[in-house]
């Protein structure tokens, strides 16, 4: 067997390991919160009001199921083998950090400039530094139609089932007590600060580099519990286990849908429309 084929080997059964892991943390995060009894999950930081946790489980399996109707998009290629490990493990370790280091801060500034320091700041530095030694990656955009279109189905039947059925979080007050110049400033600031910046780090930036390390799927759950796992600095109780299976089981199946999404499309308005209508949709049609 060749150096090129063992190293293959290798990275399948990386691969699977990491899936197994993942596959074993979300059912038994899910198992967990079942048997405490504590099945009601938390969907926004501003207030503790709760939903069912399964409640966004069928928009995301729906969502998944409509992304298969379309062939999925190219792998990511390298230049050499090292290459995707020279980003991947730092932008990993960015993401742990984050998830790790919030909670011991007390929210603003802090918050911001932690994340801004380590989502964009670590990241802009790995790849500049990734550039120079000419190993840059570059995502392949099919120019098709089913590729620039297709992700509108799967995307207008989650907003359908997340915001017009009985599976629908209540809608927020926060648009009701503010006056519209700063509820505007919140919702693009929000947009900047969590949807684009998020998306482009855990999906385009963190799970692309995984993808061509580990696979396809072992990469989108590997990204999704990274980006679920932070959500306990805003949204964590002070039971430690119980925030992170209600992360896994909330975020975390949602960062499944939306990884798809990114690894069959390579397309990023899809994870913008959907990350941006988990932060602002609820406040809109509160008003």
């Amino acid at each position: 067997m060749t150096t090129d084929e063992t190293g293959l080997v290798r990275r399948a059964l990386a691969g699977r390991l990491v899936l197994v892991v993942g596959g074993l943390l979300f059912v038994g995060a899910a198992l967990r919160l079942v048997v405490q009894g504590d099945t009601g999950i938390r969907y926004s930081a501003d207030h503790h009001d709760t939903v069912p946790m399964w409640a966004g489980w069928i928009p995301a399996l729906v969502g998944i199921a409509l992304v298969r109707l379309v062939p999925p998009a190219a792998d990511p290629q390298w230049p050499d083998r090292i290459a995707p490990y020279r980003e991947a493990v730092p932008l990993l370790l960015a993401g742990v950090a984050f998830a790790v280091i919030l909670p011991m801060l007390g929210g603003e500034p802090a918050y911001t400039l932690l994340k801004v320091t380590l989502l964009t700041g670590v990241p802009l530095g790995v790849l500049l530094r990734s550039r120079r030694r000419g190993a840059r990656w570059h995502p392949w955009r099919p120019v098709d139609a089913a590729h620039r279109y297709g992700p509108a189905l799967p995307v207008l039947a989650w907003l359908a089932l997340s915001y017009a059925t009985p599976l629908a979080v209540p809608p927020g007050d926060f648009g009701r007590t503010v006056d519209p110049a700063v509820l505007v400033g919140v919702l693009v600031v929000g947009f900047a600060a969590n949807a684009l910046l998020e998306e482009v780090f855990y999906r385009r930036w963190l799970q692309s580099r995984w993808e061509s390390i580990l696979g396809r799927w072992p990469a989108i759950a590997l990204a999704s519990l990274v980006w679920a796992a932070w959500h306990v600095g805003i949204q964590g109780t002070g039971r430690l286990g119980t925030d992170l299976a209600s992360v896994a089981v909330n975020q975390g199946v949602l960062g499944l849908f939306l990884g798809y999404l990114w690894s069959r499309y390579r397309r990023m308005w899809p994870l913008l429309v959907v990350h941006g209508a988990v932060n602002s949709v609820p406040i809109l049609l509160g008003l």
